[in-house]
């Protein structure tokens, strides 16, 4: 049965009425018709759908929209703006990683929150904190370089 839900999304709340277990991927795609996140898998397994709640790195593809009503989300379009990029944004940028782009949203925003708690972080610690993520067209070395790029510029 439907239930009414309020959602903190990029900074703004937004009513959705659904089911309590409906994942909170489809919300953001289907109700708020964001482009980001991705749905890749729906098994938690390849990260294209990840979003941060209340600053954590989140699979939305099987987060429940029920967990998160009263928590703010947040998709790569509200973790920097086209004025005032992140810094993961810029160094992606900076070091030509995307190619595709479909698997983007999960590393930037994987990333953006292990960054934000982790400074300075050694090459095995970047790869760690990023070994669930996928991405079909190879960039890896690009991205370890954008990410320690961004490391630099946010210690």
């Amino acid at each position: 049965m439907a239930e009414k839900f309020t959602l903190r999304v990029n900074g703004a709340a937004h009513s959705i009425e659904a089911d309590p277990d409906m994942p909170l991927l489809y919300a953001l795609r289907d109700d708020l018709a964001l482009s980001n996140p991705h749905f890749g898998c729906g098994l938690s397994q390849c990260g294209a759908c990840t979003v941060h709640v209340d600053g954590v790195a989140t699979r939305s593809c099987v987060t429940p929209i029920s967990r998160v009503a009263g928590h703010e989300v947040t998709t790569i379009r509200g973790l920097g703006t086209p004025e005032t990029p992140h810094p993961l944004q810029t160094a992606y940028i900076e070091e030509q990683v995307p190619q595709c782009g479909y698997c983007l949203n999960g590393w930037i925003m994987t990333g953006a929150a292990f960054l934000k708690n982790k400074k300075n972080p050694t090459e095995d610690e970047i790869r760690e904190a990023l070994k669930d993520l996928k991405c079909r067209c190879g960039t890896h070395t690009a991205i370890i370089r954008a990410f320690k790029r961004a490391a630099e510029k946010m210690a």
